[in-house]
C-alpha cells in the first residue's frame, strides 16, 4: 500500500509546514521581541516590508531542519514515509516563501490572491498580534488570531508599488474596496473631525432641550 502511504505522508508534511508557519510567526517571531535571530528577522520585515531574510539564511536554516528531522523520521515511519514527510514539508515552505514575496510584490490575480494580501497586510500594518498565518488561516482560526478586516488601512510611506495609481498617486481603482492609504496627519485629522462632530450634536441637543 506504499502508493497510498508515500502520498498522505506527502500531504501530512505539507499539513505540518502550516503549523510551523503559524507557530515561528506567532510564538517566536513577535513574541521573541526580538530575542532570537529568526524574531530580529521577522521584525525587521515589519519595519520595511521591503526586506526579506537573506537567501543563505533560509537555505541554511531549512538544510538544518531537514538533517535533524530525517533520522528519526526515516526511523519511525520508515524510509519512503520518512522522506515523503520532509518533502512535504519542505515543498510548501518553498510555496510559502514565492507567495510571501508575491503577496508583496505582485497584485491579486483571483479570489485567494485577493484574500491572502488583505489577511497579510492587515498583520502589518493594523494588528500585528492577529493574521499570523499566510498561505492558510486554519491555525489563526485554532488559536483564535483569526480577523478578517473590511478594510485594510496602508501607511502611504510603506504602499505597496501595485497598490498605488501612479496618475493619482492614490490606491488604484481595483483595489479601492479592499485598502485605504493613511497620510501622516491623518489620524490626528480624524480625532479633531470626531471632536468637532461630537460637540455639535452636544450643542444641537442643548438647542432643542
Amino acid at each position: 500500500m506504499w502508493w497510498l502511504t508515500i502520498p498522505a505522508a506527502f500531504v501530512g508534511g505539507a499539513f505540518l509546514w502550516s503549523f510551523a508557519e503559524y507557530a515561528m510567526h506567532n510564538w517566536r517571531g513577535h513574541k521573541g521581541k526580538g530575542k532570537n535571530p529568526f524574531s530580529r528577522e521577522h521584525l525587521a520585515h515589519h519595519a520595511d516590508s521591503d526586506y526579506f531574510t537573506p537567501t543563505y539564511k533560509k537555505v541554511r536554516t531549512a538544510s538544518v531542519i531537514t538533517l535533524l528531522a530525517l533520522p528519526p523520521l526515516v526511523w519511525a515511519a520508515g524510509i519512503g514515509a520518512g522522506v515523503a514527510i520532509v518533502a512535504g514539508f519542505l515543498a510548501s515552505y518553498i510555496g510559502y516563501e514565492v507567495l510571501h514575496r508575491r503577496i508583496h510584490t505582485h497584485p491579486p490575480t483571483g479570489p485567494y490572491g485577493r484574500w491572502a494580501r488583505k489577511h497579510h497586510f492587515y498583520h502589518h500594518f493594523s494588528r500585528p498580534n492577529l493574521n499570523h498565518g499566510v498561505t492558510s488561516p486554519i491555525w489563526d482560526a485554532v488559536f483564535r488570531t483569526l480577523e478578517q478586516p473590511d478594510v485594510v488601512r496602508v501607511p502611504a510611506r510603506k504602499a505597496m508599488s501595485w497598490l498605488i495609481d501612479p496618475e493619482t498617486g492614490d490606491v488604484a481603482d481595483a483595489y479601492a474596496a479592499d485598502y485605504v492609504l493613511v497620510r501622516r496627519g491623518d489620524k490626528r485629522r480624524e480625532r479633531e473631525a470626531r471632536k468637532t462632530r461630537k460637540a455639535a450634536q452636544s450643542a444641537s441637543a442643548s438647542a432643542s432641550a
